[in-house]
């Protein structure tokens, strides 16, 4: 099946044909998919080997993570990477892991890079100030950080406002009542953590009120749960427990939960970043900061890395979602 009968049948030209189904941002979404669905539904496969050749692109994207961080052990990092690679397989473009050292002299997705075997990058949980996105700007080497870039280096970006997150969650908290607010943040300088940091930090001190409840910790359920073992056996505990992670907020709400202080008469509130993993035994619906679906997300990075793979302009890909707040029913006055 060719292009040509694609194009009768829309009655379009073959080029627009072409430039739609290969992602070029100089067609409109509207007949991008009049001809996505056309071809769909006369089976029509393109050539790859043929556009590989045409176009000089290697139709692979390399998905760069931290190798010392817990990502795999996290269903919102997992889910968010296998809708990304469904959502380029639609598109015949592979998406490669690529494990990092983002502290070390050198990287392994440069022999990649340099070797010609992917397209571009995708950084995920970059740093603040990240040395590795200046690199690669230098280089020449297209990519998308998953992270916002607050230097103005002109690369492309996409995030959701974590510092919004924390600051609504803490500020929700502060007007039923809490004045203790606890943060259990991943203690690492990563540019999210951070912000989901700093976000609790303007909230208090815009209410004047401390950071005594401050844990970094190990975004992990063992991690939150000793966490709120300790910080409910201070002489003065706090009322309100907020974690940065879905995992250690998953951990926190099995401490409350033993310790009747999930729910009832001695209740802590607690608002978890992302909400609870979907394998928790906890069976309360308890308050998060919420991002969006993992498929719109998927869709969204998906979309980003083809068109800066056309040679879209870096600048113009730069996109920062707000997160949603679900109160939930672990937001709540305090008890004492």
């Amino acid at each position: 099946m060719s292009l040509k009968a694609i194009a009768a049948e829309l009655g379009i030209s073959v080029t627009t044909v072409s430039r739609a189904l290969g992602g070029f941002s100089d067609v409109s979404a509207e007949t991008r998919m009049r001809v996505e669905m056309e071809a769909q539904r006369r089976g029509y496969r393109p050539n790859t080997q043929a556009r590989r050749l045409k176009t000089g692109k290697i139709d692979a994207v390399g998905f760069v993570f931290p190798e010392h961080a817990v990502p795999f052990n996290s269903t919102v990092f997992m889910d968010m990477v296998s809708c990304i690679s469904r959502e380029l397989a639609k598109h015949d473009i592979d998406l490669l892991l690529i494990a990092d050292d983002e502290g070390a002299d050198s990287h392994s997705y440069m022999r990649l890079v340099k070797s010609r075997r992917v397209d571009a990058l995708i950084v995920a949980h970059t740093l603040d100030n990240d040395p590795r996105l200046i690199h690669l700007l230098e280089a020449g080497i297209p990519f998308l950080a998953l992270g916002q870039v607050l230097s103005g280096l002109p690369c492309a970006w996409f995030d959701f406002d974590n510092h919004a997150g924390t600051w609504h969650a803490t500020q929700h908290l502060i007007a039923l009542g809490h004045q203790r607010i606890a943060l259990l943040s991943e203690d690492s300088s990563r540019a999210y953590v951070m912000a989901r940091r700093q976000g609790w930090r303007d909230a208090l001190s815009l209410n004047s009120l401390p950071e005594t409840w401050l844990r970094l910790i190990t975004p992990t359920r063992r991690a939150g749960y000793q966490a709120v073992n300790e910080l409910m056996s201070l002489p003065l505990p706090p009322t309100a427990i907020i974690t940065d992670s879905d995992l250690s907020g998953d951990g926190a709400a099995i401490s409350l939960l033993l310790s009747d202080h999930l729910y009832g008469e001695h209740a802590v509130s607690l608002v978890v970043y992302d909400g609870l993993p979907q394998d928790s035994i906890i069976e309360l619906d308890v308050a998060a900061v919420l991002q969006s679906t993992r498929e719109r997300v998927g869709r969204q990075v998906a979309d980003m890395i083809r068109k800066l793979i056309t040679d879209v302009s870096p600048e113009t890909l730069q996109v920062l979602w707000q997160p949603d707040f679900n109160p939930g029913k672990t937001a709540l006055p305090p008890s004492s």
